[in-house]
């Protein structure tokens, strides 16, 4: 079994792993959603996802000096990841809108920082992240994520436990709502049955 089929075979195990009709924090629609809480709710399984990033991370020669987790889906597993790799690990948080660092953290000048998310799909609270780190005189090698998602290339090279394979659509253009599939919205507001 290969490091990703196990990661997957854990997000089944855990209910993680979900099909339907979804709305994500994009604004997007999809088939698939990974509801990565219930994924990181065991620490071993948190361990097992921060050790298949990790060693994506190290086929590629990426070495961070910190990780920093977005809030709220990238503080679990930003934090077991930098444990991993044996470096500092922080989050970044929205206030009024915009994110930032708070709590007093800080990154260094010339300090590598890696980005960690729960899933990437747009990449987009990963720049905001970006920008912060930047802006602190960080160089970001990436991000690290449980799952990627996305279609496109995004702007930030991704090392994730899992690559995974699910329609996203516009609004406007989703097939689900044109059949009248009920959507869900799970985010934090998601209860395991």
């Amino acid at each position: 079994m290969t490091r990703e089929s196990e990661i997957v075979e854990l997000l089944k195990k855990r209910e993680a792993l979900l099909h339907g009709h979804f709305g994500l924090s994009s604004g997007k629609h999809s088939n698939v959603y990974v509801q990565c809480a219930l994924a990181t709710e065991y620490t071993e399984d948190a361990e097992k996802i921060a050790h298949a990033i990790k060693e994506k991370l190290e086929q590629n020669n990426i070495h961070p000096d910190v990780v920093v987790g977005p809030a709220m889906g990238g503080i679990i597993i930003g934090y077991e990841l930098a444990r991993a790799l044996g470096v500092r690990s922080i989050f970044a948080e929205r206030k009024e809108g915009k994110m930032c660092l708070r709590r007093g953290f800080k990154i260094e000048k010339g300090e590598k920082v890696l980005i960690c998310e729960d899933v990437v799909t747009t990449g987009k609270s990963s720049l905001e992240t970006a920008e912060v780190i930047e802006e602190q005189g960080g160089e970001v090698l990436g991000i690290g994520a449980i799952v990627d998602r996305t279609k496109q290339t995004p702007p930030l090279p991704v090392f994730a436990a899992i690559k995974l394979e699910a329609d996203i659509y516009e609004p406007e253009d989703c097939p689900l709502c044109k059949e009248n599939v009920p959507m869900v919205q799970p985010g934090s507001r998601f209860l395991k049955k």
